[in-house]
């Protein structure tokens, strides 16, 4: 079970095999890396399952490598494409590659981590892409608006469309998102080369952007992981969701940034009490910074 929807093994990868697996996708979700939120968002799953079933349809058009088999439409039914299915699906069916825990030991333990594995695996990175930086962007807090090629001299109170997409790299399983240099990113992605993971993200961003253009949406900005098999790489986890993405519609906010401006809203003290812990956990080299957060 990850945060936000279950993980099935049907078939175990192996050192030199793909394995077989699904994502069930429930109406959970969660905010600033907290984990499950106490309630829900009654047809999450189905939505997302199928936002992001179609947009890995789409990039196999446009011959994008995915770990996309198909959509499920009833629990433990074969897969299919998603125009095939009868119901909004909330299964989807992927390949597997070997993910070795990380393990952390005065530092994570990247090392250990290759040494665990075979002939494919999780890249350890998040290959973000940036159109635009809306208000509450990281990125307004990592640097100034003239690193991005924009005729600011500090960030306005609203929605900047940036002149080239920005692609950035953070870890994927180390317990906070940190965001990385390239020579960093570099140094952890294993053979996986990060030119072409930056090839990846970019060629997902257009055709993201693209499709979301036509329904209406501003695509502001995204995220890809990947999977490394044998020399092959492939765009896995999902693609092109509220979770993964952020999306405006006439001016408003229609992605995971709703709920975030939520929290910052209506429950500051908790925000503060997240960032404090993340800062305190920094400082005393803890990996898991909930352990030192003191607010629920």
């Amino acid at each position: 079970m990850t945060s936000v929807k279950e993980f099935r093994v049907e078939t175990e990868p192996t050192a030199d095999a793909l394995g077989e697996g699904r994502f069930v996708f429930t109406d959970d979700y969660s905010v600033f890396d907290w984990g499950k939120m106490p309630d829900e968002i009654p047809g999450k799953g189905a939505a997302l399952c199928t936002m992001g079933s179609f947009n890995f349809e789409l990039l196999d058009v446009n011959h994008v490598p995915t770990h996309y088999v198909g959509a499920v439409d009833e629990p433990g039914g074969e897969p299919k494409e998603l125009g095939e299915c009868v119901a909004a699906p909330r299964e989807m069916a992927i390949d597997l590659v070997q993910v070795p825990n990380l393990q952390w030991d005065d530092g994570y333990d990247y090392d250990g981590f290759y040494d665990a594995v075979g002939s494919n695996y999780l890249v350890p990175l998040e290959i973000v892409f940036r159109n635009t930086v809306p208000v509450g962007s990281s990125l307004r807090s990592r640097g100034e608006p003239a690193d991005y090629g924009l005729a600011h001299d500090e960030w306005p109170d609203e929605v900047v469309s940036l002149p080239e997409p920005v692609v950035e790299f953070s870890t994927k399983f180390e317990e906070r998102d940190r965001y990385l240099t390239r020579e960093e990113a570099d140094a952890i992605s294993g053979p996986a080369e990060i030119d072409r993971l930056e090839e990846l993200a970019l060629a997902v961003n257009h055709i993201v952007t693209d499709r979301a253009e036509q329904a209406g949406f501003v695509h502001e900005d995204g995220k890809i992981e990947c999977l490394y098999d044998d020399g092959r790489i492939a765009v896995a986890d999902v693609v092109g969701t509220f979770d993964e993405n952020r999306f405006g519609y006439a001016g408003q906010e229609i992605s995971k940034e709703v709920v975030r401006q939520y929290y910052k809203r209506e429950d500051p003290e908790w925000v503060e009490a997240v960032d404090a812990a993340k800062a305190t956990a920094d400082d005393r080299g803890v990996a898991d910074w909930r352990t030192v957060c003191d607010a629920e």
